[in-house]
């Protein structure tokens, strides 16, 4: 609870207590020796969402910019999910999650929404006990929110644009198709229909693993329930084709009608309601667009001096580390920490725990929790922003990353009207900024329900588009999504829904398809250092089917390792039948030191840029497994 300075090798864990002020007079120096050898551009702040307060989150960006820093190109999460949503709508933005409780059928596709997402659980349960409807529920394996389905479809992973155009088929085929509301509503829906003639179940099943059955039996029910209410989540955004995977499931509720009824829609994310101005916490308004702008997902190839990831730049030398782990959590392990592991690079860690990407530092530096420092929270899965009050005071000498930037820019000589303002005074300007009043209005009822009117959210006056249609088609490069430009395969994406053959195939060399899914107990790495949570995770595992554990001489808590061209990771098996055969589901995300030979399940990923915007593939590797010595 106080500033370390190392003083062993790097990633020894070796550390010296010193004073705040010596921490950041270091990290100071060396930023300002990092810009006078190599340029500001080999200074880049990195961070990430460890917190959802703007304030807290964000301001690090305040830094970057007044100083011209290299600027942060955030992809690591929403970066497929997003785009291939707005590509439909226009729009982030989508019916009211709450009227899930007035529908007669919820979807639950690609998301653990009982570990995740309480809110949608209870309105869907609700659903089912009050207006008798039914969940679906479409996964990869069998977690805890399929075991609550009344429909479970368990598919392939990277496989659910199949299954969308199947269903779609069946609507269009056996009369479910809302006519009607797709001559008004959309851009091409004969277009469309000829294009899913050919995409009938029976081949859907041959690339999902689904039975024709099941596919059919999807297909009637929301074809037959207009008041279906899709809850699409991020498990889509862990896939190479993940953005066209999103739209072409997206598109049944267009083709439904089911926009057009309370309690039906699709839904993935509310960013777009609150229209948030974030000038004076980002510095939005000394932004230098000439800049360059670093993947956060290619952290790898940046600190290995991977050209294309410079941008043609200098290294990054100096480093800023805030509410984020990169050491255990950012794909290609072994690259990222080669990157971490150079002796001209210096990084300063901004921490709570000792976390991998701590124990790489130069500098850790202690930090507050929510409930340490005032901030507010625009919700995503929900329509409200809320104040979180500073409730307590910070243990030891804990410093909240607001007060972190605003000493380091006085260090610096950086200027922004913001390093002078406090988190109170910069959540009560933001909230003036965007229309919603001030702080203290938000302080007397807590939070705001920023839920738009009914029609505005079912697009009934149209969708986000100057026609007013909801695109079967879209203009990918041209979707309304904050971005540095197209990236990975954009040029290949299809034009309608569809299966993308642009994922991780397995082969003959690695017969298996790996997903790194979320553990209950964690929250990616979060949550790794309570005894609580490690207790009932108990130890890193592979889940895998018991006819392909048969077929490998592998038994329930044998010690396997996995691997790939990238990688290794030992662990021990777990024999489970919630899987389709040929898939692999490690959950996490486990500290590298919990592995047995200390080599994380991150070493398995991938960091190459995926179409159309970049983004990280977590659950699109191919691997081989075998039983260890």
């Amino acid at each position: 609870l106080h500033p370390l300075k190392r003083v062993g090798r790097k990633g020894a864990g070796a550390f010296e207590r010193i004073s705040w002020d010596e921490a950041l007079d270091t990290i100071a120096a060396k930023f300002l020796d990092a810009e006078r050898q190599h340029g500001a551009e080999s200074v880049w702040p990195y961070y990430y969402a460890g917190t959802m307060g703007r304030v807290m989150r964000d301001g690090i960006n305040r830094l970057t910019h007044a100083k011209k820093y290299s600027r942060f190109y955030s992809t690591i999460c929403v970066n497929l999910a997003w785009p291939g949503y707005i590509a439909g709508t226009g729009r982030l933005a989508g019916p009211d999650p709450r009227e899930m409780a007035k529908s007669d059928c919820v979807v639950i596709w690609g998301t653990n929404a009982v570990a995740t997402q309480v809110n949608v659980m209870t309105h869907a349960t609700r659903a089912r006990k009050e207006r008798g409807a039914k969940i679906v529920v479409v996964d990869i394996y069998r977690n805890a929110t399929m075991e609550q389905a009344d429909l479970a479809l368990c598919l392939r992973p990277g496989t659910d644009g199949a299954l969308a155009c199947a269903v779609m088929h069946v609507l269009f085929r056996e009369g479910l198709a809302d006519c009607d509301f797709m001559a008004k509503y959309t851009d091409a829906p004969d277009e469309l229909e000829a294009h899913l003639r050919t995409r009938t179940p029976e081949w859907a099943s041959a690339i999902t693993g689904l039975s024709v059955a099941e596919i059919e039996e999807f297909a009637r029910l929301v074809g037959r329930t207009k008041r279906t209410f899709f809850r699409l989540g991020y498990g889509f955004s862990r896939q190479r084709n993940g953005a066209v995977n999103m739209h072409a499931a997206s598109c049944i509720a267009a083709v439904t009608g089911a926009w057009a009824h309370e309690g039906g829609g699709a839904f993935h994310n509310n960013g777009a309601i609150y229209n948030l101005r974030q000038m004076v916490v980002e510095g939005q308004d000394v932004v230098d667009r000439s800049v360059r702008v670093l993947d956060q997902s290619r952290i790898g190839a940046i600190l290995t001096g991977e050209a294309d990831a410079l941008k043609g730049g200098p290294p990054v030398t100096a480093m800023l580390i805030q509410n984020t782990n990169p050491a255990c959590i950012a794909p290609d392990q072994n690259k990222v920490l080669r990157g971490f592991s150079r002796e001209d690079l210096f990084v300063a860690v901004h921490e709570q725990f000792m976390t991998d990407t701590a124990k790489l530092a130069d500098i850790v530096l202690p930090a507050t929790m929510f409930l340490e420092h005032d901030d507010f929270y625009p919700g995503g899965g929900h329509q409200h922003i809320g104040f979180g009050p500073k409730l307590i005071e910070p243990p030891g000498e804990c410093r909240s990353n607001h007060e972190v930037i605003c000493a380091l820019a006085k260090r610096l000589g950086a200027e922004h009207r913001g390093f002078d303002m406090s988190p109170r005074e910069l959540i009560d300007r933001t909230l003036k900024d965007s229309g919603w009043g001030g702080l203290e209005a938000l302080e007397k009822v807590t939070w705001i329900d920023a839920q738009p009117p009914f029609d505005k959210a079912h697009y009934r006056d149209g969708f986000h588009w100057p026609d007013k249609k909801f695109r079967f088609k879209p203009d990918w490069i041209r979707t309304p999504f904050a971005n540095d430009g197209p990236r990975g395969p954009w040029r290949d994406m299809p034009q309608l829904p569809d299966h993308w053959t642009v994922t991780e195939e397995a082969d003959h060399d690695h017969p298996f398809r790996l997903a790194t899914s979320p553990a209950r107990n964690f929250l990616n790495s979060s949550f790794t250092e309570t005894p609580e949570s490690l207790a009932r995770e108990q130890r890193p595992t592979v889940m895998l089917h018991p006819l392909d554990a048969a077929e490998h001489d592998i038994a329930d808590g044998d010690l396997v390792t996995l691997g790939n061209g990238r990688g290794q990771a030992r662990l021990h098996a777990r024999l489970f039948d919630g899987v389709q055969r040929g898939v692999l589901i490690s959950e996490g995300i486990w500290p590298n030191s919990k592995f047995v030979d200390g080599q994380g399940i991150n070493v398995l990923t991938g960091d190459d840029s995926t179409a159309p915007f970049g983004g990280a593939a977590f659950h699109d590797n191919r691997v081989w497994i075998h039983k260890s010595a």
